[in-house]
């Protein structure tokens, strides 16, 4: 595995903040708010309720840092900026190997802005890549998205159960108390019950479930999410490299609830709509990351 693939995971799993757009915004998809109506802990409440506490904050400053180990090679990558937690909107500058990355998310779309010589690869020599997450997800119905809002990864929170909530002590964050839990994110949930893929995933990961660490405050909210991965690629994807396994840490850190988030997109006549190339195996963002599903 190359640097530059590894590079592409890691910009993938930071701008995704580790899961992808668990669940739908109304809880009214599979894995929602399905078991909210059956007794639960204490402790389960508490994680149910993280989503709805801090959608109630509006807005936050947000970061995101990442680091991903194959064959000896590690790649980091470090994340700040804001986010509308109302509206779904957010805008974070992402760097990692001397590379820079402003990205947007508006409406479901998702707008990028390399730095450096990077920029020269985006079509008709405009500034910014437009993502159509809705258009992409269409044509792609039964892979994953290798882009994300990152400001949506804490919606599985609403439908966990009591079985999958470990509650591991108190810890401060920034000067702020939080109650640090673990939850057992099963499969099914991040993949919104598609069967084909949840199989995929639990190919790579080598288990049904995903451990994720959330650090909550005294008032419900999430401060901190934290995701790790330990991934071997899947057979036939990757020739010679079946026995290679990615190790990768994900962490997303609200502060500064209801600060200033105005996100707005670029102009249209700067972006260049680049959906089409993400829609198929094989497929390639102008910057090189794989748009391979899985």
């Amino acid at each position: 595995m190359s640097k530059a693939q590894i590079t592409s995971a890691v910009a993938t799993l930071v701008l995704a903040a580790g899961l992808a757009a668990c669940g739908s915004e109304d809880g009214s998809g599979k894995g929602g708010d399905a078991e909210a109506g059956a007794s639960a802990t204490p402790t389960t409440e508490a994680v149910r309720d993280a989503y709805r506490n801090t959608v109630a904050a509006d807005t936050a400053r947000m970061t995101v840092s990442s680091k991903a180990v194959a064959e000896g090679q590690a790649v980091t990558a470090r994340g700040t900026g804001v986010v509308d937690l109302a509206k779904g909107a957010s805008r974070i500058t992402l760097t990692s190997q001397g590379t820079e990355i402003e990205q947007r998310v508006v409406d479901g779309v998702v707008y990028q802005k390399p730095s450096g010589g990077r920029r020269a690869e985006i079509p008709g020599g405009k500034t910014w890549m437009k993502i159509d997450l809705a258009r992409l997800n269409r044509s792609n119905p039964t892979g994953r998205s290798q882009v994300s809002d990152p400001a949506e990864p804490f919606r599985f929170l609403k439908g966990v159960g009591s079985e999958d909530v470990t509650r591991i002590g108190t810890q401060t964050l920034d000067g702020t108390r939080t109650t640090h839990y673990r939850v057992a994110v099963r499969l099914s949930t991040l993949t919104h019950d598609n069967a084909r893929q949840a199989e995929e995933l639990k190919r790579q990961l080598g288990k049904s479930s995903l451990p994720v660490d959330l650090w909550l405050d005294d008032r419900g909210r999430l401060r901190q999410e934290s995701v790790r991965l330990n991934l071997h690629p899947l057979k036939g994807r990757t020739p010679g490299k079946e026995n290679t396994q990615v190790t990768s840490t994900t962490v997303l850190r609200f502060t500064d609830f209801g600060t200033e988030a105005n996100v707005a997109a670029p102009p249209a006549s700067d972006t260049a709509d680049v959906t089409g190339r993400l829609t198929g195996p094989g497929g390639s963002t102008p910057s090189g990351g794989s748009a391979q599903t899985g």
